[in-house]
């Protein structure tokens, strides 16, 4: 629990025990994840998808982007600004689209800037969780990109778009994360057991 374990700490803690999977193992629990992640109506009835390219252990969503893409829907990356830069934009994606590595070495599109869109211009957010609890709290790598994303929804009351769900393994579900002012929840959490759906939050 939280209250035993410093954020940090946690963080080092869930982060070491996904770099340490098997290669073989890594690839089971993800194919395990998108079989279930393929079959729920988020992602059928979505036409605009965010996935992510995985870094640092991270759930492979590269097997759901081809199912996307037979799907005819359009498939998108996170694009981070310059320097000082937190709120990210996403940019199309498809198997021709010529990629570089951002700041962090992480491949992302290279495409005009008036094809980037915002958080809201998506149906389903899909993202990477370093933890997360049956609240919908999550645990992310401490950047702040998505939280900063995602900052307009906290300050409307009515629901906006994308949908959010976050990925990861079953053993990153911890029993609880305290909430900061500025983290925004996801609604469901999809893992290699299943899809979790967040406990006393509203239905999107």
């Amino acid at each position: 629990m939280e209250t035993s374990e410093s954020r940090k700490q946690l963080r080092r803690r869930l982060r070491r025990a996904r770099r340490h999977l098997e290669p073989g193992e890594r690839r089971r629990r993800s194919t395990d994840l998108v079989t279930h992640l393929a079959r729920h109506p988020w992602f059928v009835y979505s036409d605009r998808i965010a996935l992510y390219l995985p870094n640092d252990g991270e759930v492979d969503l590269r097997p759901l982007a081809e199912r996307a893409w037979a799907m005819h829907k359009t498939c998108y990356l996170p694009v981070i600004g310059g320097p000082g830069m937190r709120a990210m934009r996403f940019a199309p994606w498809g198997p021709e689209t010529p990629m570089a590595p951002n700041t962090y070495g992480i491949p992302e599109p290279v495409v005009h800037h008036q094809h980037l869109v915002p958080a809201w211009g998506l149906d389903l957010l899909l993202l990477p969780l370093v933890g997360f609890d049956r609240a919908g709290n999550r645990l992310g790598m401490g950047g702040g990109f998505y939280d900063q994303s995602l900052a307009y929804r906290a300050r409307r009351r009515v629901w906006n778009p994308p949908r959010l769900m976050g990925t990861a393994y079953a053993f990153q579900e911890v029993e609880a994360l305290k909430a900061e002012s500025w983290d925004i929840p996801v609604a469901a959490v999809a893992t290699d057991a299943g899809i979790i759906p967040a406990e006393n939050r509203p239905a999107q």
